[in-house]
């Protein structure tokens, strides 16, 4: 029997009652809402650049430098884990309407901000909506996508992420020679008020409306959330490749490329156009992944983007020890053009779209966030840790360890990780199940939206 699905609330953006949205419209909410994954991009990059003149400013030591930039990762990891129960009480599009309000007012601050503790404050607020964003935004995505769209909706997020990170860069090198790092973090208030404004007008998420309506009129599962067979399943695969994206050091790159080429004599806008390169090659990865993401498949992208990585790294290692020099530094840049260029085709997007989709619906929000919140946490040991630990072994060392890390993650997508493109979220829950040893009813608690639509 058929559920009544509320009315979608009405707005200039929202589709006809009981209509699925035009290709027109579902690309507009995509726009909208992935912007999200633009300021989650830009908040994250343009420490890097602005580092460099912040710690003039200030008077920062080393630690304190790790500090600004590990402010807004441990704030993310709060906002990730919290606002999976928000969504799931209030809805998909309140807290990204929340999400995006929390951007403009920790932007505000990071601009007006009068010493260390004021800004890291700032980016402390930032933090929350960038954790929130990481959480709603591919969730929110996934539950309006049909499924031979998912992944590329989703990666439609990660695009404008990577986008994100390469205007804050561009930005960095503009203001590079008149040391504003002010008006760096100023950009960043132009799609954070275009997000409040969108935001406003989306509807919300159908998947939520319809896991309302039920929750309604059925009871309420005694067991928790993520206690079905396909939810742990989901949780070990979703934790495992949230740690692995992070220790396999991409934000050593992302925050610290301008710093490491300055630790090797290159002048700051210098060091600040070679991250401009990378963040270029990073954008024209992630859009060349998303038509291999639903073709080539997501367990394929992963094994070839977590193989390139392992070897760009190495020798990323082998070139940081020798002697500095012009070779020596533009050799650095290529292996780390290449390692970018191997994380943004693959484990870039596809932790984010596996994030969203193995987890069954009354688990989705909350599995999310603590794979959300687990990435977090890793983001934030390495970048509070990366230059002391540079400082204490040498950057190869440090890059050979994330070296080693992408490659037994290798072995992990080999032997754990289930194929989902072109396939219904029912099915992957099936799998899921399957390779926990269960039978399908034992996907979630009688009479939850779960069973009822693995059933189907």
């Amino acid at each position: 029997m058929m559920l009544d699905v509320p009315r979608p609330p009405s707005g200039p953006l929202s589709p006809g009652a009981g209509q699925a949205p035009s290709p027109a419209r579902l690309g507009l909410f995509t726009g909208v809402v992935a912007l999200g994954g633009l300021l989650f991009g830009f908040d994250t990059g343009v420490i890097s650049g602005a580092l460099l003149f912040i710690r003039t400013d200030f008077g920062l030591n080393s630690f304190q430098e790790g500090s600004v930039i590990s402010a807004l990762l441990l704030g993310a990891a709060v906002g990730a884990l919290g606002s999976a129960g928000p969504a799931d009480r209030f809805g998909r599009k309140k807290v990204l309407v929340a999400i995006s309000l929390t951007f403009t007012l920790g932007l505000l601050a990071a601009v007006l901000a009068g010493g260390f503790a004021t800004l890291l404050a700032a980016r402390a607020v930032l933090g929350l909506a960038v954790g929130g964003a990481s959480t709603v935004v591919p969730l929110y995505l996934t539950e309006i996508a049909p499924p031979r769209l998912r992944g590329r909706l989703v990666t439609a997020n990660q695009i404008l992420l990577t986008v994100g990170i390469l205007i804050s860069f561009l930005i960095n090198l503009w203001y590079a020679d008149s040391a504003d790092w002010r008006a760096m973090f100023a950009v960043g208030l132009v799609p954070s008020i275009a997000m409040l404004l969108g935001t406003l007008a989306i509807p919300e998420s159908p998947e939520w409306l319809r896991g309302r309506t039920a929750t309604d009129r059925a009871p309420r599962p005694t067991a928790a959330v993520l206690s079905s067979p396909a939810a742990r399943s989901a949780l070990v695969v979703g934790v495992t490749l949230a740690a692995v994206q992070q220790f396999g050091g991409i934000n050593s790159i992302i925050y610290y490329a301008p710093s490491i080429m300055a630790r090797a004599g290159l002048p700051a806008a210098n060091s600040i156009t070679y991250s401009v390169v990378i963040g270029v090659v990073n954008v024209v990865m992630t859009i060349a992944a998303v038509p291999l993401i639903d073709r080539a498949g997501r367990r394929p992208l992963l094994l070839f983007s977590l193989g390139g990585m392992a070897l760009s790294l190495v020798a990323l290692g082998v070139v940081l020890g020798l002697p500095t020099s012009p070779v020596t530094n533009v050799t650095a840049l290529i292996f780390m053009v290449t390692y970018v260029a191997a994380f943004a085709i693959g484990l870039g997007p596809v932790f984010w779209i596996l994030a969203a989709e193995l987890f069954p619906p009354e688990a989705r929000a909350r599995g999310g966030a603590v794979c959300a919140l687990v990435n977090w946490s890793a983001n934030f040991v390495v970048g509070q840790m990366f230059l002391p630990a540079a400082d204490l072994l040498g950057e190869s060392w440090v890059f050979w360890f994330f070296a080693t890390v992408s490659a037994g993650a290798v072995v992990f997508v080999l032997r754990t990780v289930p194929e989902t493109k072109n396939r219904s979220l029912a099915e992957v829950q099936r799998e899921l199940a399957a390779r926990s040893g269960h039978r399908t009813a034992d996907l979630a608690p009688t009479g939850t939206p779960a069973a009822q639509s693995v059933r189907s």
